[in-house]
This record gives structure tokens, C-alpha cells and sequence, in this order.
């Protein structure tokens, strides 16, 4: 004998299962800060390699924004607070945007 789930139970549980959605902080060019400071930024603060904060960095100067980490929506919350505190220009922004 086969048992049916409701409708509005079966809805409930695909919900549940799916993931969060991270979200992302980008950073956008400005013309304020050197390109060194930028790159400076990103291994203070996110702890970046020099060679992955200069690619970072490149992507800010040459295509105007870089998204330069990932998380629940509290984290990214903080890192554009941090962003700003260091005079960057950053926004958050869900990762399926």
C-alpha cells in the first residue's frame, strides 16, 4: 500500500532542502584609491595571497568590481562594513542576482 504526501507537505520539504542562497560582497573602482592600497586591503583583510589580491585587484581596475568573498548574509554584512572602514566603495548583493 503506497502512501500519497500532502501537497503542502511535499512543498514544505523541497523548501527545507534547498540550500541558502551565499551572498556576495563586491567591490567596486573608484578613483580615489591606488591600486597598491586596494591590493593592500585584500591581504589585511580577507587574508589573500598577494597574487590573489592583485588579481582581485586588476578585476576592480579593469572591469569596475570584483566580488571578493562569499557567505551567509551577517558575514558579507560585516566584510562591506569593513570594505567601507578601509574607504573602499562595496556593496552585498545574493549570489543568484
Amino acid at each position: 500500500m503506497a502512501t500519497e504526501i500532502a501537497p503542502a507537505e511535499q512543498e514544505l520539504a523541497e523548501v527545507s532542502t534547498t540550500p541558502a542562497t551565499p551572498w556576495m560582497t563586491i567591490v567596486w573602482n573608484d578613483p580615489v584609491n591606488l591600486m597598491s592600497y586596494v591590493t593592500y586591503v585584500f591581504q589585511t583583510y580577507f587574508g589573500y595571497s598577494q597574487a590573489r589580491a592583485e588579481t582581485l585587484m586588476r578585476q576592480v581596475h579593469e572591469e569596475g568590481k570584483a566580488v571578493v568573498s562569499h557567505g551567509n548574509r551577517e558575514k558579507v554584512e560585516v566584510d562591506v562594513q569593513a570594505m567601507h572602514g578601509y574607504g573602499l566603495w562595496a556593496t552585498m548583493q545574493r549570489g543568484d542576482d
